[in-house]
């Protein structure tokens, strides 16, 4: 069964720094694009960040220039450096992964909880 496993979050200070992590196993992960979502409290979950199998990244516009996501294949991880953390990133982080053949992100982690506070 293909797992996905974030950790790394936590609480900081607005303008603080977090690395989530995310590690999959039971599948052969160089295929896969992976990505970064959240969902805050009340509100629809936001893709934040994708990195294909070449390295290419994307990142919504709220994020740009503050968040970094990259991939180790051979640790089968993907990691999001989020630095000048603000109120608003506040939500619970799921990493998330599709083949580079299919459209749709089937394969989800439980998510990790990233709070800032002012």
């Amino acid at each position: 069964q293909a797992q996905l496993v974030e950790s790394g979050g936590g609480s900081v200070q607005s303008g603080g720094s977090l690395r989530p992590s995310c590690v999959a196993s039971d599948f052969t992960y160089s295929p896969y694009y992976m990505a970064w979502f959240r969902q805050a409290t009340g509100k629809e979950r936001e893709r934040v960040a994708t990195i294909d199998t070449r390295g290419t990244t994307t990142y919504t516009d709220s994020v740009k220039g503050r968040f970094t996501i990259s991939r180790d294949d051979a640790k089968n991880t993907v990691y999001l450096q989020m630095n000048s953390l603000q109120p608003e990133d506040t939500a619970m982080y799921y990493c998330a992964a599709r083949h580079w053949s299919s459209g749709e992100y089937n394969y989800w982690g439980q998510g990790t909880q990233v709070t800032v506070s002012s």
